[in-house]
């Protein structure tokens, strides 16, 4: 009887014994990825580090050598020195003027060409939205000369209209592609059923699909804000008065031919970053809705 019962406990001891296998396994898994993914946010975030630490030093410990991110004396005077050196309340909002006027026309031109590609049947539609997608293997600086010349003509140089006016035409073939995505999720019964209650095509746009629509709409401004926050290139073509300069631009003062103040512009560049990433922690989740319910999710 006690062998019996040793056996028994015996058996038992190895099936628990096999049983744990696989949840070691799938602990050893997550905590190999957590491993991984904090090394990655270490990397990510080590030149953010560096910019803050560098806005907090005085001058002759920015190139110290071995490299040290705990300054020995907080110099908090950079900040206010930095953003008094040069107008950048007067930069901040000529940004936002031109980030919101490129985010409405944005929200609008391609919600609209989405809309027509997604809820409308025309001949020749999916063979279009392939050559509109074609267009996002086209680098931006081909096109620059020949927009420069035409834009120059119209008499828009040193004006916001070239970096405004091409937002009302859907100038942006990625967020088409997005906000389609999005379009293609929402059942078309409510179309339908919009239809048989006389509503047209456009009502059917402003009054049932961008309402369901505001994660991606949340998404592509988030994107917008970001990319014109951060624009740099085509301002400096098309800008030359210092009175219409944005924030990009104003950073790039701090950089003279003969002596760059780095304390001054990690602090600037530390305070103008500010503001994109309030708004992306305080629309983050419909950010993910928006960014999972397209089809970009991994």
């Amino acid at each position: 009887m006690l062998t019996r019962d040793h056996a028994h406990l015996g058996h038992r001891a190895r099936r628990a014994r096999f049983a744990s296998r696989p949840y070691l396994a799938r602990l050893l898994r997550r905590v190999a990825l957590h491993a991984v993914l904090l090394v990655g946010s270490a990397v990510f975030l080590l030149p953010f580090l560096w910019s803050v630490s560098t806005s907090l030093k005085v001058e002759r410990d920015v190139f110290a050598f071995p490299p040290d991110l705990n300054p020995a004396q907080l110099q908090w005077q950079n900040y206010p020195d930095a953003l008094t050196a040069l107008p950048f309340g007067r930069y901040t909002l000529n940004t936002l003027l031109l980030a919101g006027g490129r985010i409405v026309g944005i929200m609008l031109s391609c919600s609209l060409v989405a809309f027509a590609f997604s809820r409308l049947r025309w001949k020749g539609r999916d063979m279009l939205f392939f050559v509109l997608l074609a267009t996002l293997m086209i680098p931006p600086e081909i096109t620059l000369v020949p927009q420069y010349i035409l834009f120059s003509k119209l008499g828009w140089v040193n004006t916001y209209l070239p970096l405004i006016v091409p937002a009302y035409f859907a100038d942006n073939a990625f967020f088409v592609f997005l906000l389609r995505q999005f379009f293609l999720t929402i059942p078309r019964d409510l179309d339908d059923a919009a239809r048989i209650d006389g509503a047209g095509y456009f009502e059917i746009y402003w009054r049932i699909i961008l309402p369901l629509s505001k994660p991606a709409l949340v998404a592509v401004g988030i994107f917008a804000f970001q990319n014109n926050w951060n624009a740099f290139l085509q301002p400096l073509i098309y800008l030359q008065n210092r009175d219409l300069f944005t924030v990009g631009l104003g950073l790039s003062l701090f950089q003279e031919q003969y002596y760059t103040s780095w304390t001054l512009l990690m602090a600037a560049s530390v305070s103008v970053m500010l503001p994109v990433l309030i708004v992306f922690f305080l629309l983050q989740r419909r950010f993910i809705q928006g960014i999972t319910f397209t089809g970009l999710k991994g």
